[in-house]
């Protein structure tokens, strides 16, 4: 039976090839084209209309196709003429002459080889063991020395398909890269990448100018007087191309990014129409579109990229307009269709959806940076014997604060922190350390000291923090804070500093160079870690200069070295040295907040304060009297001021000859205000008591109470000192300039 059938086979074998080609070539749903060893069309099917008439037999396989690569193509075909082994589904682009457009084509080509080949020759089948396709060195098929006949090639138009795959892959890379970022400029920058060139040659996207500013976008149609900024645009170098892979960094990082612009939507045109009714247009463009002319914008556009065809589609999310995505295709890509606006309507809502997240967030952020500037020194404040000048950095952190506060004594307390976080929350931590950090210093207490009680305080929030309900997002978001403590004296010219988590301070002496500093590191305000604070005292030359930065600004190598050279350059005020020092930071430096606190040091004018040293005798405060009613009286203060100045240190010496031990000295100070101190070597503090009718003495310090503005006492290794500060009448306080440095 295997006999008979081979032997009818071979008996009529001219029969069945004529009927598998003639079925081929009129039933195939695949184009079939047969090509001379020229690569000339020597019979095609009819399944591309145009290309199997007469007038295309015997013109070339690339022009008949017209194939973009055609040397390409033709250097294939002839690898498979050569006996290389054929091709199988090769992916072309071309055009027909029938049909507009761009088409892709797959092709598959095989070699014709006269009768008589043998089937088995190396390289005959690529799929055989040893066989590798076009390009096998040393394979031949059916026998290399054999001249071929020709060419017999599939081709098949899959441009529906790749453009399928074309928006698929689009909307892939939407949904993989938009949505990552809280930034709306970030947001649209993906967007265009993930569109440009893939899907178009040419898009833009413009988002409502308030919404960049975190305000609630309009709901329902767009006034037309609505100012839209462009925040992303982005254009194919060649249009119609497509894509291919780039290995390594994406090249269009490199390329400079376009300006912002902002502009009003013209009426009567595709952009207003759909902000109007929230609705896609595909719109055809040509030069006499009539819209162009009420957009110039637009009109520049187009002529500019010879774009043919336009998809403008709403940034939209529950009925809100958040701006427009304009996506182009030019040259000779194929025009958009009902399909690819399907798709840029998706890509739009994802990306409205980003942009609204981004909103919020920066809505978050403008209140906790509103928060946060009101939270920190509305004004400058001038200090007795410090200069100084402040750098506040703008960025996502908002827990950033630096503040001066003046202490008795012409002493000024200079202090810089930093709450590590974003958004409301942590402005309300930063001022709550700020609002203590200042309470403390009221108390005249040593750095070290003000940095424990902060940190006890600190303690206190993280267990309020720690409290609350399990499904409040605070308690998921720990708390972490430093701060940096300093306390100059312009009489000592020393400069008393602790830290907590937070860098030390880099200071630079009046010739220009460093000081060293070394401030031995103290815990975190919110870490667990129980280590005491330590100090660090420094000698200060008058006219050094001190820098109280955050973190931030010490980024990179040499940062505290470079620091220090840009406040070493001489003839600048401090203003301009603060700023000086932010224009040489690293590029690399992130975009978060940084404070930075400048302070130039001083001394107290010899004609504004008087010293004298008094023997621990009973007659001391009556001598002390004397001598401040004499120095007040030069000083030109009223006989109110004087009056009462004199009862306040007859009181606090007295209390000293009483309590307290050698050596004794008093203090006059002029300046906004008047200060009286009392230096005796006794630690032991006085206390305020309220006396009794009947009581002969306890109602001292009540009389300096009274008398007094503010007063206290502080302590050192030598004892403690009582201060007073007397408010100066307005006649006083305009005879009496304030202190300046040295």
């Amino acid at each position: 039976m295997e006999g008979t059938e081979k032997a009818g086979w071979a008996g009529v074998p001219d029969q069945w090839d004529e009927a598998v080609l003639a079925t081929l070539f009129t039933q195939s749903g695949v184009g079939l084209v047969v090509l001379d060893p020229q690569l000339r069309l020597v019979r095609a099917n009819a399944h591309f209309e145009g290309v199997a008439t007469k007038e295309y037999i015997g013109r070339r396989f690339t022009d008949a196709f017209r194939l973009d690569d055609p040397e390409g193509s033709e250097e294939l075909l002839k690898q498979v003429l050569a006996g290389l082994g054929p091709v199988r589904d090769h992916l072309v682009s071309g055009r027909l002459r029938t049909i507009p457009g761009d088409r892709q084509f797959q092709v598959s080509a095989y070699r014709l080889d006269a009768p008589g080949g043998d089937p088995d020759a190396p390289g005959g089948d690529p799929d055989a063991p040893g066989g590798d396709g076009p390009g096998a060195p040393g394979q031949g098929h059916h026998g290399a020395d054999a001249p071929a006949l020709g060419l017999v090639t599939t081709v098949v138009d899959v441009t529906d398909r790749e453009r399928a795959r074309a928006r698929e892959s689009a909307l892939t890379a939407v949904r993989d890269t938009v949505g990552g970022s809280l930034d709306t400029a970030a947001t649209c920058r993906a967007l265009i990448d993930a569109l440009v060139p893939g899907f178009a040659d040419l898009a833009a996207v413009e988002v409502v100018d308030d919404v960049l500013r975190g305000v609630d976008p309009p709901v329902g149609p767009l006034p037309p007087d609505t100012p839209l900024c462009r925040a992303a645009s982005g254009r194919c170098d060649t249009p119609g191309d497509k894509p291919q892979p780039q290995p390594g960094p994406d090249p269009r990082e490199d390329r400079p990014r376009p300006a912002a612009v902002t502009r009003r939507l013209p009426l009567r045109t595709p952009f207003a129409l759909t902000a109007a009714d929230l609705r896609p247009r595909l719109v055809p463009l040509t030069p006499d579109t009539p819209w162009l002319d009420a957009d110039a914008h637009a009109a520049h556009a187009v002529a500019e990229s010879g774009a043919h065809s336009l998809i403008v589609v709403p940034l939209s999310l529950r009925g809100a307009v958040l701006g427009l995505v304009s996506l182009y295709r030019c040259g000779a890509a194929e025009p958009f269709d009902e399909d690819d606006v399907t798709l840029a309507v998706a890509a739009a809502t994802r990306a409205a959806l980003a942009i609204d997240n981004a909103r919020r967030f920066e809505r978050e952020h403008v209140i906790a940076s509103t928060v946060q500037r009101r939270l920190l020194p509305q004004a400058a404040r001038e200090q007795a014997a410090v200069e100084t000048a402040h750098v506040l950095l703008p960025g996502r952190d908002s827990g950033c604060w630096y503040d001066t506060i003046a202490l008795a004594g012409a002493r000024t307390a200079l202090v810089v922190g930093r709450v590590e976080g974003e958004g409301l929350q942590t402005a309300i931590v930063m001022g709550q350390l700020r609002t203590v950090i200042q309470a403390l210093a009221d108390l005249d207490l040593e750095p070290e000291e003000v940095l424990a009680r902060l940190k006890d305080t600190a303690d206190r929030l993280a267990e309020e923090r720690d409290s609350l309900p399990p499904a409040d997002v605070l308690q998921r978001e720990p708390l972490s804070a430093g701060c940096l403590y300093g306390v100059y004296d312009p009489f000592a010219r020393t400069c008393t500093v602790a830290r907590a988590g937070h860098p030390a301070p880099i200071v630079v002496g009046p010739d220009g160079r460093a000081v060293p500093f070394d401030v031995p590191e103290g815990p975190g305000l919110f870490s667990d870690d129980s280590a005491l604070f330590a100090p660090a005292v420094v000698t200060l030359d008058v006219g050094s200069l001190l820098a109280f930065c955050t973190a931030d600004l010490l980024t990179g190598d040499r940062a505290a070295e470079r620091i220090a050279e840009t406040l070493s350059r001489p003839g600048r005020t401090l203003r301009q040295a603060g700023d000086d020092v932010v224009y040489a930071l690293p590029a690399d430096t992130r975009a978060g907040g940084a404070a930075l606190l400048l302070a130039r040091t001083g001394t107290v004018s010899d004609h504004k304060v008087a010293t004298w040293d008094l023997s621990q005798e009973r007659r001391a405060p009556a001598t002390a009297r004397a001598l401040v009613r004499d120095r007040l009286q030069e000083w030109g203060l009223d006989e109110d001021t004087v009056e009462a100045s004199q009862l306040i240190v007859s009181e606090l010496v007295t209390n000293a000859v009483r309590y307290g031990t050698p050596p004794l000295r008093l203090r006059v100070l002029l300046d906004s205000t008047l200060t009286c101190e009392v230096h005796d070597g006794s630690p032991a503090s006085p206390h305020l008591r309220h006396a009794r009718t009947v009581d002969e003495g306890g109602r001292g310090l009540f009389i300096v109470s009274r008398l007094a503005s503010h007063w206290g006492a502080r302590h050192g290794p030598d004892g403690k000192v009582l201060w007073t500060e007397q408010d100066l009448p307005g006649g006083a306080s305009e005879r009496t300039a304030a202190l300046r440095p040295a």
